[in-house]
């Protein structure tokens, strides 16, 4: 029996036919329909899946903005280090989603692979923030806390991102596509509003709330880890809502299985006997469906258009390492406001929010109207020119900030090396000699001693300045030990004759009396003004008429660059991420089959972890000055840029009929009793 039977009318009747008597399903099988969203076609669900994503985004990106600066001035690594380690971190967090596809399509299912994920999630947020407690041990174990709680949190993060939204669009019906896009917008809206509010408050839970006499850190960590234990509790709620699909298998294995098959298959049939074939794919015909290899030979050409995108987030993902670290040198008072430097930050999601409307709707098409085809591989490679420019203006920005005082340079042969100085004072001439080391800087002080002059190198400390405070250190000339108090919780010893103090953050202002006391004298130490982000010396003098007092030089001058001048590189980089990113992944979309998408997904994500991964190396091995490392990056997307471009023009993208699975082409696919029918005005 043909079941498609024509018929005189405009419309096509059509019945389902089985070859198998099936009986019909008892009542208690029977499932009652989802609950909707005030009698829409919204499912219910959704609206715990999108809360879900907001606390989470709310979570990764507030615990992440001030993690530069926690390595940097909490754990008290160098900036290399803090980058490194930042960069390794995020990299991870973009290498997991492969490990939490895999279990969600081939052993858990979406629903239990986030439910599961997201308790290390939690676990990993309670364990960094206890490695951000000054009270729990020592350094060693608030590294181990660290790195462990960062581990977990990027298994969490990334096992579940490639799950929470397919699993939201698992939950319409088929027949609700415009829904379902619309989720989509509201989803990805809930992701850049965490983003956005995260990264301006977490900031200020570091840097206005003091715990144990410094930033409280403990609080920025934890107040992200409260919201993950929310988004978790919050998706659990809806678990007798929730359309939760069995494992169907992991796309991503099948092609990365079909290619090592033909790769393989390939290289065992070299002879020259053996007949040739039109593509190096179809040496997988002997295992695979023709269908599959049609399909990853799709996927190939696309990816092979990706092998030059890390370099665009090697730049892209440094706003929260090498410019954060940048805008703690900068001049944060802006009138009305302290900014904190991770706030900067915030600038990224607020510009994504403002400029893909202003393109969409203006920019592009008034291109269009100027008779330009701005194709979408154009567009990327604009992105890509787009963020050369914000890292040269970077780099211009970081040289304006390095003036630093008057340094002699001083060549040395080894790391180490002694030099003899010859000091002249009135009548008097004295030879001395004193070690330094190589790449670190030095104040030479030169006191009178009755009817001589002596002299002592005072190294001068880097990464001292932070979060809108200055630090101080007090160089003490008197034979007695000197107690300062610096205010509430603040204050140091100075052991006698010419001890030096370590540097002590403190807020800026005037302090005109410091209380000072020695065994058997008290007295006050007027330090005047202490500018913003300046690092000072104070030498404690001893005057016969006005008694002890303080002679005050800069070891780092005041920041005079303002952090509005960040402003333009993050206009130029977010611009550039959106001619960049959202079309990237457009046109990949359009240029692949719809049973390929989920591995392009796992391949972008890729493509930012190894950008990740090209920062640690560069920051960890290569040694440049900062500037010289944002030109090195600068030049290295331009020619990067100009490979894509070449790749790009002969690249022939393919037309949609050309995408489209045969069986799209021709009848309807019966399956299992039921039928897939496309045709509009049709009747089952």
């Amino acid at each position: 029996m043909n079941p498609f039977q024509k018929n005189e009318s405009k419309e096509t009747f059509f019945s389902p036919v089985s070859t198998e008597e099936v009986p019909p399903p008892p009542p208690s099988l029977l499932k009652k329909p989802p609950p909707k969203i005030c009698g829409s076609n919204y499912p219910l669900s959704i609206v715990f899946i999108v809360v879900n994503e907001f606390c989470e985004r709310f979570s990764y990106y507030g615990m992440k903005a001030v993690l530069t600066l926690y390595f940097l001035y909490f754990l008290h690594w160098n900036e290399d280090t803090s980058t490194s380690v930042y960069h390794a971190f995020s990299s991870l967090c973009y290498f997991t989603p492969i490990l939490g596809a895999a279990i969600a399509d081939s052993w858990l299912g979406k629903f239990k692979t986030i439910m599961y994920l997201s308790l290390v999630y939690v676990l990993g947020h309670v364990i960094k923030s206890l490695g951000a407690l000054p009270i729990l041990g020592g350094h060693m174990v608030h590294t181990v806390l660290s790195l462990g709680g960062l581990s977990l949190i990027a298994l969490g993060t990334g096992g579940i991102k490639p799950c929470v939204a397919a699993f939201g669009g698992d939950q319409f019906e088929k027949t609700h596509e415009e829904e379902r896009s619309r989720y989509f917008s509201v989803f990805y809206l809930s992701i850049n509003a965490g983003s956005l509010i995260s990264t301006f408050v977490t900031p200020m839970l570091r840097g206005d709330v003091q715990c144990f006499g410094e930033d409280c850190y403990a609080l920025a960590f934890g107040v992200p880890g409260l919201l993950m234990l929310i988004a978790l509790v919050v998706f659990a709620m809806g678990s007798k809502m929730y359309k939760k699909t069995p494992p169907e298998g992991n796309i991503v294995t099948q092609v990365i299985k079909c290619i090592w098959f033909a790769l393989s298959n390939r290289f065992k049939n070299r002879s020259g006997d053996i007949p040739k074939r039109q593509h190096w794919l179809d040496w997988a015909a002997e295992k695979y469906p023709k269908q599959l290899i049609m399909d990853v030979k799709a996927l190939t050409r696309i990816l092979f258009l990706y092998i030059p995108l890390p370099m665009f987030w090697a730049l892209l993902e440094q706003q929260g390492s090498r410019w954060t670290l940048q805008a703690t040198r900068m001049d944060r008072n802006l009138g009305f406001i302290v900014l904190q430097p991770d706030q900067m930050q915030v600038l990224n999601p607020l510009l994504v929010l403002i400029f893909i409307p202003l393109f969409d709707l203006v920019i592009y098409p008034l291109v269009s109207k100027c008779g330009i085809n701005l194709s979408s591989l154009r567009k990327m490679a604009v992105g890509m020119i787009l963020a050369c420019l914000a890292f040269a203006v970077v780099a211009v920005v970081e040289t304006r900030i390095n003036k630093m005082p008057q340094y002699s340079k001083l060549h040395l042969k080894t790391k180490s090396q002694d030099f003899h100085f010859h000091l002249k004072y009135h009548n008097l001439s004295v030879y001395t000699e004193h070690s330094v080391e190589e790449k670190k800087w030095y104040s030479l002080i030169i006191r009178e001693d009755g009817e001589s002059v002596s002299s002592m190198m005072v190294k001068d400390e880097e990464n001292i300045t932070t979060n809108g405070m200055t630090a101080v250190r007090f160089l003490n000339t008197l034979h007695k030990e000197v107690s300062i108090n610096l205010g509430t919780d603040i204050s140091l010893n100075v052991a006698e004759d010419y001890d030096v103090s370590a540097y002590r953050t403190v807020q800026i202002g005037e302090y005109p009396a410091v209380h000072c006391k020695t065994d058997d004298d008290d007295f006050s130490l007027n330090l005047g003004l202490l500018n913003f982000g300046t690092a000072y010396l104070f030498v404690i003098t001893n005057s016969t008429h006005q008694g002890p007092h303080a002679w005050k030089t800069e070891d780092i001058p005041a920041n005079k660059i303002s952090i509005a001048w960040q402003l333009p590189q993050y206009v130029l980089v977010t611009a550039g991420e959106v001619m960049f990113s959202v079309t990237g992944l457009e046109f990949s979309y359009s240029q692949a089959p719809s049973s390929m998408k989920s591995v392009l997904q796992a391949a972008w994500l890729l493509t930012i972890g190894v950008g990740n991964f090209i920062v640690l190396t560069v920051a960890q091995f290569s040694d440049l000055v900062q500037w010289v490392e944002f030109t090195l990056f600068s030049c290295l997307l331009l020619l990067v840029c100009l490979i894509f471009s070449i790749m790009s023009y002969y690249y022939v993208p393919l037309k949609p009929e050309d995408i489209q699975e045969p069986a799209a082409k021709k009848i309807p696919h019966i399956q299992e009793n039921t039928m897939n029918l496309e045709t509009k005005n049709t009747k089952l």
